[in-house]
Order: C-alpha cells, then sequence, then structure tokens
C-alpha cells in the first residue's frame, strides 16, 4: 500500500506540473524479496507545450456566419483579439458582441472580398482597430453549384473570383503587417471539392483547386519569413452554405459541425512555431 500511494504521489508532482518547459520527477520502483529495496530513477521529461495564441489579433474573412463566426469565436475564447468581415452588417454586428462577451477586442469591417480596394481599405481599418494583424483566416466563399451547360458563365466567373480571388487580396493585404513583425499565421480553407470535382461543382471545385495551388505557393514564398501559410481541405461541414445547397441534412450527431473544424483551426495554430501544417483534410468519420 506504501509503494502505491508513494508512485501516485510523485505521478501527481509530474500532472501538477506538467506546464514547466523540463520536468524531473522520481520513479519509484519496489523490489520485492529478501530486502526491500527501493530503486529511484530520475528521468527528465521535456514538455512540447502548446504555443499560447492568448493577446494575438486575428481577421476572419466572411466571420459573420457558419464556419467564419464559429472559428472567431473558437479564438476569442483563448484570448485572441478578433476581426471580422463580412457582407451583411447587421450579422457581423450580432457576432461582434458575441466575441467582446468572451473579454476580448472585436471590430468589423463591410466589404465584398472580390474587390481588391476594398479588401485592402477594410484589412487596414481593421488593423488598426486591433493593434495589428498576427493571423488571417481566409474563409469567406460562396457556392454556386450547377452544370456547366446550364450554369451562367457570369455565375460561373464570380464563384472564381470570389474563392480564388479573395484569398488572393485578403493575403497580399495582411502580408505587410506580417512580415513587418517577422512572424505570422494565414489559414486558407479550400475544400476536399478542390483535390476532387464532381458533377455540377465545376465552378466551386476549379476555385478551390486553384486556391490550393495559391495557398501552396504562398507557403513556399513565405515561410522564409516565419509567415506559416495553411491549407485546409474540409469535407462537407454543416454549415448554412451546405445546408441550403442540398449537401448535407447537416445531422449533428453524424456531420462534421462548424464548431468541429473552428477547434481544429485553433489547435493548429496553437502548434510551436517550429511546426507547420502544409495542407490537411478533416471529414465527417460515417455521415
Amino acid at each position: 500500500m506504501s509503494c502505491a500511494v508513494t508512485v501516485f504521489k510523485y505521478f501527481s508532482v509530474v500532472k501538477k506540473n506538467c506546464i514547466q518547459d523540463e520536468i524531473i520527477y522520481e520513479n519509484i520502483s519496489m523490489i520485492h524479496g529478501s530486502t526491500n529495496i527501493a530503486f529511484v530513477n530520475l528521468f527528465k521529461i521535456k514538455n512540447s507545450i502548446n504555443m499560447n495564441i492568448n493577446g494575438k489579433n486575428a481577421i476572419v474573412t466572411g466571420g459573420g456566419r457558419g464556419l467564419g463566426k464559429a472559428v472567431a469565436l473558437a479564438l476569442a475564447n483563448e484570448g485572441v483579439n478578433v476581426g471580422i468581415t463580412g457582407r451583411n452588417e447587421e450579422n457581423l454586428k450580432m457576432t461582434v458582441e458575441e466575441i467582446r462577451n468572451t473579454g476580448v477586442n472585436a471590430a468589423y469591417a463591410v466589404f465584398t472580398v472580390d474587390n481588391e480596394i476594398q479588401v485592402k481599405a477594410g484589412i487596414d481599418q481593421l488593423a488598426e482597430q486591433l493593434g495589428g494583424i498576427d493571423i488571417l483566416i481566409n474563409n469567406a466563399g460562396i457556392g454556386d453549384f450547377g452544370s456547366i451547360e446550364e450554369m451562367p458563365s457570369e455565375t460561373w466567373e464570380q464563384v472564381i473570383k470570389t474563392n480564388l480571388f479573395g484569398v488572393y487580396y485578403a493575403a497580399k493585404a495582411v502580408h505587410p503587417f506580417m512580415k513587418a513583425k517577422g512572424e505570422g499565421d494565414i489559414v486558407n480553407v479550400a475544400s476536399t471539392a478542390g483535390l476532387k470535382g464532381g458533377p455540377n461543382m465545376s465552378a466551386y471545385a476549379a476555385s478551390k483547386a486553384a486556391v490550393v495551388s495559391l495557398s501552396q505557393s504562398m507557403m513556399a514564398e513565405w515561410r522564409k519569413q516565419n509567415i506559416r501559410v495553411i491549407t485546409l481541405t474540409p469535407s462537407t461541414i454543416a454549415s448554412d452554405m451546405s445546408i441550403q445547397g442540398g449537401l448535407t441534412d447537416g445531422n449533428p450527431d453524424k456531420v462534421l459541425q462548424p464548431e468541429d473544424f473552428a477547434e481544429w483551426v485553433r489547435d493548429i495554430l496553437k502548434m510551436n512555431r517550429r511546426a507547420l501544417i502544409a495542407n490537411g483534410s478533416i471529414f465527417s468519420t460515417n455521415p
């Protein structure tokens, strides 16, 4: 019994002090024989700590609802100041209030990501209000679906302009802030549709495939500036766009939810800066 208590005692010390970079603890082993000898082995455990993102400043495009809102709130709960962008000012106002209720600074800018002048002005505005930019979540996008034969060319082009050029414009707008600081994180949200197209999604799949390639090129160029560019290709998530587009019924017991995606993004950003998740996919287990 005394041996069990001793072992428990020392493992409790390890758990209690696990926030330290290095921990030394004593592992007590009892040898049962003619003489009960206690051997004390000293171990040094290096604990790889997740990075603290508290106090950082993030911009989430398309942050007024859906995936963007979920990510914005997940970051705010980690102490990150958040600026969100979008086209619907009422949605942005309501989400900003939710973010502020977590105790962090929050702001919003109304613009459409397919307009470079508006994007730069909005990003600059948020940078001033937040006090800089450490993180960009390039989330804004649209999902018009239809056959190549039937979809109007104007609609097809608009999907490309929003989903591809929106990512390009926002990344270019935040880059000077990150370069000047000597580090930063850009998360570009693509889709598994960008890895493999399907019927009635030519515009969406093409736009996301282009985002994947753009993001990989961005990563190759900017990692030398200590800017981590992360390309994410989630499968169908129960967002407003997916449900309204008939891609999923959004069953919370089986289908990925925005909160799942937000937790994933949060955890990637908290990784030690020496580590870079260049590409990643997430799926529902059994939809």
